[in-house]
């Protein structure tokens, strides 16, 4: 497993920008699909993006392809989550994930988890 903290999260008008980024610790991070998720009141974990540890495969949920972009660094252990456009709907607490291996959608397909920060646009 890696550690991960995440940061960069805050309040932000329709139509902003925020950048989420998830600092991992552990010697396995280049190796590990990372992901983020979020959460809303009352709502399931959902998925929102992966890359694949050498980047070169990278996934988006419908709902934020074209407005979010995810990226990382494995030179300084760090994933990061750039949003723009964002709606009063992209309200939640988001997470970063990691798993070893290949992309996957599923949460329960991730054997690291960070503490999530929270992201809250006003209309």
């Amino acid at each position: 497993q890696v550690q991960l903290v995440e940061s960069g999260g805050g309040s932000v008008q329709a139509g902003g920008s925020l950048r989420l980024s998830c600092a991992a610790s552990g010697r396995t991070f280049s190796s590990y699909s990372m992901g983020w998720f979020r959460q809303a009141p009352g709502k399931e974990r959902e998925f929102v993006s992966a890359i694949s540890w050498s980047s070169n495969r990278i996934y988006y949920a419908d709902s934020v392809k074209g407005r979010f972009t995810i990226s990382r660094s494995n030179a300084k252990k760090t994933v990061y989550l750039q949003m723009n456009s964002l709606k009063p709907e992209d309200t939640a607490v988001y997470y970063c994930a990691g798993r070893p291996g290949g992309l996957a959608s599923g949460y329960d397909n991730y054997d690291s988890w960070g503490q999530g920060t929270q992201v809250t646009v006003s209309s």
